[in-house]
């Protein structure tokens, strides 16, 4: 499954394993919808979720409150974030209670 939103995209990828939802672009409260969608529809039918944050140009806490909600429905890991999400990760303390992982192989990983 494939949504694209301007320059926002994200996807799902299945195979062995965790559930892997790649997000690309600029998510805000304007651009959830089909990120918001995809991890959802992962949590609900898969005990372990991967969201492949290496794309994800901009995160407002919309995006950070999408990931909090999550959290408890499955083993959700934040994956290879990049240095904007780490920032707002740290500065609201969520990277203290999210699972955050340098690479999508070791989010995969165990």
């Amino acid at each position: 499954m494939d949504m694209r939103l301007g320059e926002r995209r994200c996807s799902v990828r299945a195979g062995l394993g965790p559930r892997v939802v790649v997000a690309h672009g600029d998510y805000d409260m304007n651009s959830m919808g089909p990120l918001a969608e995809a991890l959802q529809t992962a949590a609900q039918k898969h005990s372990r979720v991967v969201l492949d944050a290496s794309g994800v140009t901009l995160a407002d806490s919309t995006l950070l409150n999408l990931l909090l909600h999550i959290n408890p429905m499955t083993s959700l890991r934040v994956a290879a974030p990049t240095p904007q999400l780490k920032r707002v990760l740290a500065i609201t303390g969520a990277d203290t209670v999210l699972d955050i992982r340098d690479s999508v192989a070791d989010a995969t990983s165990d």
